[in-house]
Order: structure tokens, then C-alpha cells, then sequence
């Protein structure tokens, strides 16, 4: 599994490929003969790129939930939505398919961001208003998620 690093400001032409800076690139070669999978989100306006890698595992979790409950089928079916496979050209170079380019909204200014094993794929507009909005409970957030998994020191 590879943890990404960072937060890249790119920009998208007219047919949906993103230029990926170098320092992207780089943290990316070890995964880029895998090939990636790109996804609508489920929470929010965006895309997320899995390593194929990290995508396998995503599945075969998925694979382990009984399909014979509707919920479980229903939710199978609309996480693995719109998913197509995706690679990075030999110039670095990303295309997002045009159906995924206009559910996340993306337009020219895009914003790659690392979350934990995959790279989520956002409109800059989007992305820095999320950002707003996450910022006014990040404390009460950081706290309510990773305050309780430490052991208390005697």
C-alpha cells in the first residue's frame, strides 16, 4: 500500500487529462504499472484514484457481504457506479473519463489530494470550499475520531 503525500494544485485541458506534478509522480511509480481505477466519491463532489492494488482489497471486502441482501446489493451496485479502469501516460499524464469529469464538476483548476491510499480528484472551487467547511469542527472532529484510541497514561 502506498500512504500519498501532499496536496497538488493542476490544471485539466478541455478533454480531461491532468498533468501530474513530479513529486506526484514520483510517490506514484511504484503503483504505475498496476494501472488505477477512478470512482465517484460517496461523500462528497469528487473523484478518488485508486492503485489497482488498493482497489483489490476494496473488493474483496466487498466480496465477503452477503450480495443476497438488497441493501448490500444496492450499495454494491451504486459504489461501483460509473468505475473504469484508468492508467498514467508515458508523459505523466492522467485522462478522467468525460462522465466522471462532469459529476465531480471539474472544470479547469483542479486539486489532487492525498487521503491515506488513494488520491482524491476535486474541482478547486469544491475543494476549498469543503476545506471551509471541514475547518470550523476540525478540532471537535480530530478529537471525537482519534481521542479515544490511545491508551490513557497512568
Amino acid at each position: 500500500m502506498v500512504n500519498f503525500i501532499g496536496t497538488y494544485d493542476c490544471k485539466a485541458d478541455s478533454k480531461g487529462r491532468v498533468m501530474l506534478p513530479m513529486a506526484l509522480k514520483t510517490q506514484l511509480a511504484p503503483v504505475l504499472n498496476e494501472g488505477f481505477v477512478i470512482k465517484r466519491s460517496v461523500f462528497h463532489s469528487c473523484l478518488e484514484l485508486y492503485p489497482m492494488a488498493e482497489w483489490n482489497l476494496v473488493m474483496e471486502e466487498l466480496s465477503k457481504k452477503n450480495r443476497y441482501n438488497k441493501k448490500i446489493n444496492n450499495f454494491i451496485r451504486a459504489f461501483t457506479a460509473g468505475v473504469k479502469i484508468v492508467e498514467i501516460d508515458a508523459t505523466g499524464r492522467l485522462l478522467i473519463p468525460k462522465n466522471l469529469v462532469e459529476t465531480a464538476g471539474i472544470t479547469k483548476e483542479v486539486v489532487l489530494s492525498s487521503s491515506v491510499g488513494i488520491l482524491e480528484i476535486w474541482d478547486k472551487d469544491s475543494y476549498e470550499k469543503i476545506l471551509q467547511e471541514t475547518a470550523e469542527d476540525f478540532s471537535s472532529l480530530a478529537e471525537e475520531i482519534m481521542g479515544d484510541d490511545r491508551d490513557e497514561l497512568s
